[in-house]
């Protein structure tokens, strides 16, 4: 009878161990930020399941879904472990003071339907991996301070319906293809290194990079 409750007890716990990797890539991702309103303050990495904590959602099977911390007037940086979180499909952190780049690993989220990250301080290049998502349909890193080129892998994102990477520091020439051939320039505006349309064969596309 023992043995009977035992295996009841390890078959039960089964989605929530199931979701701890996910709990601790939170947990990375909270201890890299200042959080001076306590937002966060129900993450707490002793409980079993995320899911349990305020402003994460999550399915049926206790992975986590989405993650809104939209103007919370967090700061500090995104963490690789992000990328561990393959069932997340909203990334909503718009409207706080993050700084730093955005992780190569964000690329791992291949569930991922939205990332807002505007309006913080983010820095450094768009990653290519973000070419990879391919349920991606709303990319937001509008004001915020990312340089370098507009990822080439991105063209091949079918399913990318909402971009805006305005009022950035980006440089080169702007898309012409695939999934570009919808948005409006509106979407690149006050890049000021950015030098518009690129008109294939007669201007290299990391034109003004250099």
């Amino acid at each position: 009878m023992a043995l009977r409750v035992v295996l009841f007890l390890a078959v039960a716990f089964v989605p929530f161990v199931a979701s701890n990797s996910e709990g601790d890539a939170l947990h990375a991702f909270r201890r890299s930020l200042s959080d001076p309103d306590n937002v966060l303050q129900s993450w707490d990495p002793t409980l079993v399941n995320p899911c349990t904590w305020f402003h994460v959602t999550c399915d049926k099977d206790n992975h986590v879904t989405r993650i809104d911390l939209g103007n919370s007037n967090l700061s500090g940086h995104l963490v690789p472990e992000l990328g561990m979180l393959e069932h997340l499909q909203y990334l909503e952190l718009y409207k706080n003071k993050i700084s730093g780049g955005l992780p190569e690993e964000l690329g791992n989220l291949k569930s991922l339907i939205s990332l807002d990250l505007y309006n913080n301080s983010l820095s450094g290049e768009i990653p290519s991996s973000l070419g990879k998502l391919k349920s991606l349909v709303f990319l937001r890193l509008n004001n915020n301070k990312l340089s370098g080129q507009i990822p080439r892998s991105l063209v091949g994102s079918v399913s990318l319906k909402v971009l805006d990477l305005s009022n950035n520091d980006l440089c080169g020439t702007i898309p012409t293809s695939g999934a570009f051939e919808h948005f409006h320039l509106k979407s690149f505006d006050n890049n000021p290194r950015l030098n518009g349309p690129e008109l294939l064969g007669s201007v290299a596309y990391d034109s003004g990079c250099h």
